[in-house]
């Protein structure tokens, strides 16, 4: 077991979600000999080739910076030997790992995943679990396999989900937590304690499917505490979208209520300045923030004083 300022790591990861597990690799005592990260993508109005957080944070500390397409090829991965790691970091890296790149580090990698493994499984495991009702999630540490986070379990922590938790918000402080059970491994490791590896039970497991723009369009035959989970969940991305009397919106905010009504689903029952109310298949989903086409998120009142006539609906 080599001292802790002899660890060699190499980390892989993109998003703004991985910037507190790159944090937590570059404050501890071990040496960070290379970042992999997706290649830079088009962004904002003019399409202009932007690096990516993790890439950003990665030449600001003078690490080296990778960007292979794929690490597939003997290329990639004779690319990778050469940094001769001794463990991999991946969190949110989006491109597979071949067994082969599985197998190059001596301590295997590792990947720090935003919900309590075998549940949700995936890509989408933080807005999953707001959407399901969960009232609890986490972080685990987890060695990498071939499967999709099938692999043992090293260290987790949990934590539990607001009422008023947004896919943002929930992101946030997972990445937070994630970045804590990453340097509580890293220093475990360096120090040679044992990490013992705790086997996921596949009749557990629960799988986070990608989100999709077309999931977001709300069905008002479903219950309105569904629906307002799912609004929750899709703030900031996709963003929740519905027929308001006869507009289309998108929902940043909406709180269900137990009301009974008798009205088609959709219906427009209330509109004041406490929000817009509107029928479900069961109870009544009140919107308190929305955005028009071509506009800004506002709140209800603001957006009633752009359509008055709107305050005439009632139940």
């Amino acid at each position: 077991m080599p001292d802790a300022r002899r660890l060699r790591l190499v980390f892989a990861g993109t998003p703004d979600f991985a910037v507190p597990g790159l944090r937590a690799c570059l404050d501890s005592q071990a040496e960070l000999v290379a970042v992999y990260t997706q290649p830079d993508r088009p962004a904002g109005r003019g399409r202009k080739l932007t690096a990516g957080p993790v890439k950003q944070l990665a030449l600001a500390s003078g690490v080296p910076v990778e960007q292979p397409v794929s690490l597939k090829t003997e290329d990639a991965r004779s690319q990778l030997a050469a940094y001769r790691p001794d463990l991999m970091i991946v969190i949110a890296y989006g491109l597979i790992l071949p067994q082969a790149v599985l197998d190059l580090p001596r301590h295997g990698c590792w990947n720090v995943h935003a919900s309590l493994l075998p549940r949700w499984r995936g890509a989408a495991p933080i807005q999953r679990a707001i959407a399901a009702g969960d009232r609890e999630t986490g972080v685990c540490l987890m060695r990498m396999e071939a499967g999709l986070d099938t692999g043992p379990v090293l260290l987790h922590e949990r934590t539990p989900i607001r009422e008023d938790e947004t896919g943002g918000s929930l992101h946030d402080r997972l990445a937070a937590l994630g970045a804590k059970v990453l340097a509580e491994g890293l220093a475990r490791l360096a120090a040679g304690e044992p990490l013992a590896a705790t086997a996921q039970d596949p009749a557990d497991a629960t799988y986070a499917h990608k989100l999709e723009k077309h999931e977001a369009r709300l069905d008002f035959t479903r219950p309105a505490p569904e629906l307002e989970r799912k609004i929750r969940a899709f703030n900031p991305w996709p963003v929740a979208e519905a027929e308001v009397a006869s507009e289309r919106l998108r929902i940043w905010e909406a709180h269900a209520l137990e009301h009974t009504h008798t009205a088609p689903p959709g219906s427009l029952l209330a509109a004041g300045p406490e929000g817009l109310d509107l029928a479900c298949g069961e109870g009544v989903l009140r919107l308190v923030r929305v955005q028009r086409a071509g506009g800004r998120p506002v709140s209800a009142t603001d957006y009633l004083n752009a359509r008055p006539q709107l305050r005439r609906a009632g139940i």
